[in-house]
C-alpha cells in the first residue's frame, strides 16, 4: 500500500487539495443534486393532482434532504474505499484514470435512470420504492418483461446514457483536479475512519422512520423519502419478527378477543382437546339454512378490479357484464380488498389469515398443509382446483396451492395461446381452457371448486385485435378493465350453456384495486373490489351493504353452500353478521389497520398506535380519539394471524 515516490505534480493551489478525495465529494454532491431533482418532479406531479400542499413542501425537502444525505454517503462508501486501498500511482496512472472518468459515466447513466425509474413507480403506487420493488426484483422474467412492453425502455436508457456521458464530460475539469496532490494512506485511513463513523452516526440519528409517517398526508412523506434508502430499507426489513416490530397483546386477551370477533349465532368453539393447539378451531352450522347444497362452485378472481370501475357499485361504468351479471346476483357493495398485491388476496380467499407485513403467507416458508378453504371442501368431497393463464412459479403460487391440497393448472399446462402477455394468456382463451377442465370434472363425477385467476388486466394492457371497444394497444388502463370484463362476459354466456350450470355457483371477486394513490397512510378507497355470487333459482339477488372483508369470502360462499363443517379460518359469514359487526382489514406497505364503525385503527411499524376517523362520502381520514377497544381488536387479530402461523398451529396435523 506504499506510495512512496509519488510527487505533487508541482500544484499547490487551493483548488486542488483533498487530492482523490474530490472525486468521492463530486460523486455525493452528484448523488444530492438528482435526488433533489427526483423530489421536486414528483412533488410538481403531487401538487398538481392536488394530493399534497404547498405547506407539506418545506418538510418534505428540508427532511428529504437529510436522508439524500445519509444514502449518499452509504452509496460512496464503496468508492471511499476504492480510494483508501489504491495506491496513488495506481489510482493516477492512465488506466486508474480511465476506471474513474468511466465511474463517473455510468454513476450519471445510473442516477438519471434512477429518476426516471422511481417517475414511473411513483405514478403507479404514489410511493416510493417499497417492498414491492423488492418482491418485483425477485421475477425478473416476469417484471422486466413488463417494463419493457409497458415503457419506453430503450429511449430511457439512451437519453441517461448520453446523459451520463455529458454529465463526465461537464465534470471533466474537476475530475482532473481529483488526480493532482493525491493524499497519502496514512491520511487515507484517517478520512475513510472518520467517514465510516459518519455514516453510522448519520444512519443512527437520521432514519426513514423519524421522516415517514410524520406528516397526516402520506404522500407528502412519500415525496421526503429517498427511494434508495426506502428500498434497502424494505430489503432490511423482508423478514421481521411481527411481535418485535409491531403492538401486541397477552395472548389470552388476544384469543379472548378474536374469539369475540368471530363469534356468530351459528358457532360453536371446540375445547382444547378437539383442536390440537388452534385456539380459533370452531364447529359451524348451517342445517338451519337447510340440506346441504351439493353444488359446483367457480370463483374467478380478477386481476386488479377495483370497485371504483364496476358501475353497479357507483364506478365508472368499465363493467358492463359483471354489472348484468349482478344484477341477478347477490351483490356485496361495502367489501374491502386486504392488501394491494394478487397474493394478499389469495391469502384472504384461501386461509382468511389477517395480511400481516411483509409477505403474503403464500410466499413464506413453513406455509405447506394450512388450514385453508381446501381443507373443508375436500372433506366435503369436492376437488379443488387452482387455475392460473400465467407461469405459477411467479410469487410461488403453484408451490403454495399444490402444498395446501389445491390441484394446479397453469399455463404451461394449457395448449400453445393465440394471444399472450409477459403475465399470461388472453383471458378469454384462459376462460376456455378452464370451461374444458370443468367439463372433464363433471364428466367423470367430480365437484368443481376452482379458483380461476386471471392476468389480462394489467400492464402492458395488450390484448387481441378485432373486439368492439377495446384497443389493441394503447387503451391503458380503462382498455384492461373492459376486456377483463369482456371475458367474463363471454365466460358466462358459454357457462349458461352448460348442462351443469343450473347446479352451479359463480363467484366474481376482484384480487385488490387498480392502484394505490391518495393522501392516507391506508388508502381506504382504493381497497374496495366487487364480490358477486350468482346461482339464479338458488340464491335470490339482493344488495348485500354490510361492511365485510376480503378474508369473508370463503365462510360467506360455505354458508350459502348450507355446509357444517369445522373452521380454524378467522373470517366470517357477512349473511349472518348484524348491522354493526362488519369490519375490515387492511395492509399497506408497513402499516396494517381495521376499520370499523367508521373508525380505522391502524398498527404501524416500531410499534406505533393510533386511531383515525374515516369519513366515506368525501374519502379522507382525519385524527381522532384513541378508540382502544378497536386498537386492542386490532392488535389481537394480526397477533394471532402471526402466531399461529408463525408456530405451525395454523397447519393441519
Amino acid at each position: 500500500m506504499s506510495d512512496a515516490g509519488v510527487s505533487d505534480h508541482g500544484i499547490s493551489d487551493g483548488r486542488t487539495r483533498g487530492g482523490q478525495y474530490r472525486h468521492l465529494l463530486l460523486l455525493w454532491l452528484l448523488f444530492l443534486a438528482t435526488s433533489l431533482t427526483t423530489r421536486v418532479v414528483l412533488a410538481a406531479i403531487s401538487l398538481h393532482a392536488g394530493l399534497i400542499s404547498a405547506a407539506d413542501l418545506a418538510h418534505a425537502f428540508a427532511a428529504g434532504l437529510l436522508l439524500d444525505a445519509v444514502a449518499g454517503l452509504y452509496l460512496c462508501l464503496p468508492f471511499a474505499l476504492w480510494i483508501w486501498l489504491m495506491p496513488v500511482r495506481w489510482y493516477a496512472s492512465r488506466v486508474g484514470r480511465a476506471i474513474v472518468y468511466l465511474g463517473f459515466v455510468l454513476a450519471g447513466f445510473g442516477l438519471l435512470y434512477l429518476i426516471a425509474a422511481e417517475y414511473f413507480f411513483f405514478d403507479e403506487f404514489n410511493a416510493r420504492f417499497n417492498y414491492t420493488a423488492v418482491e418485483y426484483l425477485i421475477y425478473p422474467t416476469e417484471v422486466i418483461g413488463n417494463i419493457r412492453d409497458s415503457y419506453p425502455v430503450d429511449s430511457v436508457l439512451t437519453l441517461c446514457a448520453l446523459g451520463g456521458l455529458l454529465i463526465a464530460w461537464l465534470l471533466r475539469r474537476r475530475i482532473g483536479e481529483g488526480f493532482l496532490r493525491p493524499v497519502r494512506f496514512g491520511r487515507r485511513s484517517l478520512v475513510t475512519a472518520v467517514l465510516i463513523l459518519a455514516t453510522l452516526a448519520s444512519a443512527w440519528a437520521i432514519s426513514l422512520e423519524s421522516i415517514q409517517n410524520a406528516q397526516e398526508n402520506r404522500v407528502a412523506d412519500e415525496v421526503a423519502a429517498n427511494g434508495v434508502y426506502s428500498f434497502f430499507s424494505a430489503l432490511r426489513n423482508a423478514r421481521i419478527d411481527y411481535q418485535r416490530y409491531y403492538a401486541t397483546l397477552p395472548e389470552a386477551e388476544a384469543v379472548t378477543r378474536v374469539r369475540k370477533l368471530l363469534q356468530q349465532t351459528n358457532t360453536r368453539w371446540l375445547a382444547a382437546a378437539d383442536a390440537p393447539g388452534n385456539p380459533l378451531a370452531r364447529e359451524v352450522d348451517n342445517s338451519d339454512l337447510g340440506p346441504p347444497r351439493k353444488l359446483h362452485v367457480i370463483f374467478l378472481f380478477q386481476e386488479s378490479m377495483g370497485a371504483e370501475f364496476v358501475g353497479s357499485l357507483g364506478g365508472k361504468g368499465w363493467t358492463p357484464n359483471i354489472d348484468r351479471i349482478a344484477a341477478e346476483s347477490l351483490s356485496f357493495t361495502h367489501l374491502y380488498a386486504s392488501g394491494t398485491r394478487t397474493v394478499r388476496g389469495m391469502e384472504a380467499l384461501t386461509t382468511s389469515l389477517a395480511p400481516v407485513p411483509p409477505e403474503s403467507v403464500v410466499k413464506r416458508s413453513g406455509n405447506e398443509n394450512l388450514f385453508n378453504l381446501s381443507t373443508i371442501m375436500r372433506k366435503q368431497g369436492y376437488s379443488p382446483s387452482f387455475i392460473y393463464g400465467g407461469y405459477g412459479t411467479f410469487d410461488d403460487m403453484n408451490s403454495y396451492y399444490a402444498a395446501n391440497g389445491w390441484r394446479v393448472i397453469d399455463r404451461t399446462d394449457m395448449p400453445k395461446p393465440k394471444f399472450a402477455t409477459i403475465w399470461g394468456i388472453a383471458d378469454e382463451e384462459l376462460f376456455d381452457n378452464a370451461l374444458k377442465e370443468f367439463d372433464r370434472q363433471v364428466a367423470s363425477g367430480e365437484r368443481i371448486f376452482s379458483l380461476v385467476m386471471s392476468t389480462s388486466n394489467h400492464k402492458p394492457y395488450l390484448f387481441p385485435e378485432g373486439i368492439p371497444g377495446i384497443k389493441a394497444k394503447g387503451g391503458g388502463r380503462e382498455a384492461g378493465v373492459r376486456y377483463s370484463d369482456y371475458a367474463i362476459g363471454r365466460f358466462f354466456d358459454q357457462l349458461q350453456k352448460k348442462p351443469w350450470y343450473k347446479d352451479t355457483i359463480l363467484v366474481i371477486a376482484g384480487d385488490h384495486g387498480a392502484r394505490v394513490y391518495g393522501r392516507a397512510q391506508i388508502p381506504v378507497s382504493n381497497y374496495t373490489i366487487p364480490f358477486v355470487v350468482h346461482a339464479p333459482g338458488l340464491i335470490a339477488a339482493q344488495r348485500v351493504d354490510t361492511l365485510s372483508s376480503q378474508v369473508d369470502i370463503g365462510p360467506t360462499v360455505l354458508g350459502l353452500l348450507h355446509l357444517n363443517y369445522e373452521s380454524w379460518l378467522p373470517g366470517r359469514d357477512i349473511l349472518r353478521m348484524g348491522p354493526n359487526d362488519g369490519y375490515a382489514i387492511f395492509n399497506h406497505n408497513r402499516n396494517v389497520a381495521m376499520m370499523r364503525d367508521g373508525d380505522l385503527a391502524v398498527l404501524g411499524f416500531r410499534k406505533a398506535v393510533s386511531t383515525e376517523r374515516y369519513d366515506a362520502a368525501n374519502d379522507e381520514l382525519s385524527a381522532a380519539p384513541d378508540n382502544v377497544e378497536l386498537e386492542r381488536d386490532t392488535q389481537a387479530l394480526f397477533q394471532l394471524s402471526w402466531e399461529l402461523f408463525a408456530d405451525g398451529r395454523q397447519r393441519e396435523k
